[in-house]
């Protein structure tokens, strides 16, 4: 028997330690009325977190506080004895102060042994002379001088407050609240409740207020017209049509619609009450859990809001806490910014180094075509070195011929009857004979003239033409045949006609150099042009010697001759100057001796057939 009983006792504790425990959740007019609705949220999911005891959280809406009517209050009181009648709940939790003096007045008919915890209530509406040893508070503290003052420090222009509350008892408690505390502020601005407005009345009014207005956003509850109003759309359409910036009380608001400032924590709340709620649970007496009324943290603002209604972050409490900012570009794009940033330092940099080497280029190719025409301009000395020989013979011989008829002038004019028709055959003489001369001269002062690098629109046939009436009596004067073959069409390049003349000169002179050594039958030099494809032709071919095969090449390199007397620098600056032009120099032996120069130059328009 004594077996028995203890086995039963046994089995009758470990049901006891393991039945869930019955929480009575108790909210002002309803689950969804913000910002209680909040805490009761937190406060069950922390209590479902940190209770090591199996839970069951029953709701109740105190919707017997929306008006004043005791005998409604009665009756929901009897309700929910008649839902407890067989076992009281482990504790009961009252959220707001609606649900805290409801059941403050209703203390010795509701479960008067069970503790009860009132929290997300302000101060002031707990009744601590009528709290038993069963109750505890979890207070907040709603400082009215310091919400509307932090609003004149933002905005300090304010003249007008317009506070959006309804018309319950207790939203009524603090319309008086607020004008007692603010009673010495009522010079500096203007106080509007709309408490006795229809909400829709409060949206027409919120739309145009007076310039220099703030709004003060007490959730109208219970408005004028008795329409409730739960959760988070009333907010929303408030400030979907309000003209002027909205500030609040509690976090709970916080988030889209709310400037900020300071304002009670949901979260500093239900860390508070779910400590309390945990050591009540593990034994504790409630009377004995004092908890500190709970102050402001640090005041906290959205970033958004304060762009919107264009308030200084300098105005802020110092302190504060700033949500929502919305990174810069830096901070959201850091890895793109740099590596875009990295990607033009480097492409700077080579743009930069190809300008600089581009600038060199540019440089040593001025550099380059100085030195050659420097080159080419001591050329044209040496060349009209060796054609002094037949320049004095040329100019010799109208020189001569002048002086001849300047002596016959002066003899007919001693005669007594001077013949006039013989005199204007003489001065015919001498003009014809000074032109002569004067083109000569006109000649070789363009093979020396110095002058710089210029493109201009040629006729090649012209520039060839030119080149051999220079150089023809230094032809004859070596006893050398020039001939030349010049196509009827017209060769039209882009060329500088003194460097190019100088090209001729050189390729002519060393053909008649290398014919010395021949017979007169075969001293004979032939010029010609030609257009082939794009290009003019000129070719100048000699019947001397020929190149060696293996030199064909080097004959263009500095310093590179055949002649005792020789620089070796005439075909070297023939080749440049042909390069500059766009075109190509080479040699070749003929098939029945001797050698053929040839030079091909673009031509600008390409001759019709």
């Amino acid at each position: 028997m004594a077996i028995a009983a203890a086995l039963a006792l046994a089995t009758a504790e470990s049901v006891a330690a393991t039945a869930p425990m019955r929480i009575v959740f108790l909210h002002s007019y309803g689950q969804n009325f913000k910002p209680w609705s909040e805490y009761a949220r937190a406060l069950r999911q922390e209590l479902d977190r940190r209770s090591h005891w199996p839970l069951v959280i029953e709701d109740f809406p105190v919707i017997t506080a929306r008006a004043e009517d005791e005998n409604a209050e009665v009756q929901f009181v009897e309700y929910l004895s008649a839902v407890f009648s067989n076992q009281a709940p482990d504790m009961v939790v009252a959220f707001g102060a609606p649900a805290a003096v409801f059941v403050q007045r209703h203390r010795s008919d509701l479960f008067p042994a069970t503790p009860m915890v009132l929290t997300a209530v302000d101060e002031r509406r707990v009744q601590q002379l009528t709290l038993t040893g069963n109750d505890t508070v979890v207070a907040v503290r709603q400082n009215i001088g310091i919400l509307f003052g932090h609003i004149l420090q933002v905005l300090p222009d304010t003249k007008t407050i317009a506070v959006v509350v309804g018309n319950s008892p207790n939203e009524r408690f603090w319309i008086g609240a607020i004008t007692r505390e603010l009673e010495a502020s009522k010079d500096r601005v203007k106080l509007i409740f709309f408490n006795d407005l229809s909400f829709e009345e409060i949206l027409n009014r919120a739309a145009t207020l007076p310039i220099r207005s703030a709004i003060f956003w007490i959730q109208p509850q219970v408005d004028a017209i008795g329409a409730v109003h739960e959760g988070d759309s009333a907010l929303r359409r408030l400030y979907a049509v309000a003209n002027a910036p909205i500030f609040s009380y509690d976090d709970s608001f916080f988030g889209r619609e709310i400037v900020g400032g300071p304002m009670t924590s949901v979260s500093d709340g239900t860390r508070a009450a779910s400590d309390v709620a945990i050591r009540i649970l593990s034994g504790e007496k409630p009377a004995d859990i004092k908890t500190p009324v709970l102050e402001y943290g640090p005041a906290k603002y959205d970033w958004r809001q304060l762009q919107r209604w264009g308030i200084s972050e300098g105005r802020l409490l110092p302190g504060s806490e700033i949500y929502f900012r919305e990174p810069a570009a830096w901070e959201r794009y850091r890895w793109q910014i740099a590596l875009v940033g990295f990607v033009i330092l480097l492409q700077a940099t080579l743009i930069t180094g190809l300008l600089y080497e581009r600038r060199r280029r540019i440089y040593a190719e001025v550099q380059s075509r100085q030195r050659m025409a420097e080159l080419a301009h001591v050329n044209r000395y040496s060349m009209a070195g060796e054609l002094t020989a037949s320049l004095a013979h040329e100019l010799n011989q109208p020189l001569g011929n002048i002086l001849t008829n300047a002596e016959t002038l002066e003899v007919i004019l001693k005669s007594p009857v001077p013949d006039m028709n013989e005199l204007k055959e003489i001065a015919a003489d001498i003009r014809r004979d000074d032109e002569r001369a004067s083109e000569v001269i006109r000649r070789l002062r363009s093979i020396l003239r110095k002058t710089p690098f210029e493109l201009r629109d040629l006729d090649l046939n012209e520039v060839v033409g030119e080149t051999l009436a220079f150089v023809s009596l230094s032809a004859v004067a070596r006893e050398a045949e020039l001939a030349s073959f010049l196509t009827s069409t017209a060769l039209s390049i882009k060329g500088d006609r003194i460097q190019l003349e100088q090209v001729l000169l050189n390729l002519i002179v060393n053909a008649i150099d290398s014919t010395s050594a021949s017979l007169n039958a075969e001293r004979k030099v032939t010029v010609s042009t030609a257009s082939i494809d794009d290009f003019a032709e000129v070719s100048v071919s000699d019947r001397g010697p020929g190149i060696q095969q293996d030199k064909l090449k080097e004959v263009f390199e500095p310093f590179f001759t055949t002649k005792p007397q020789g620089m070796g620098m005439g075909l070297s600056i023939a080749r440049t100057i042909v390069e500059a032009h766009g075109g190509r120099i080479w040699a070749e032996n003929r098939t029945g001796g001797g050698a053929t120069f040839r030079f091909r130059l673009p031509l600008v328009s390409v001759p019709k057939a």
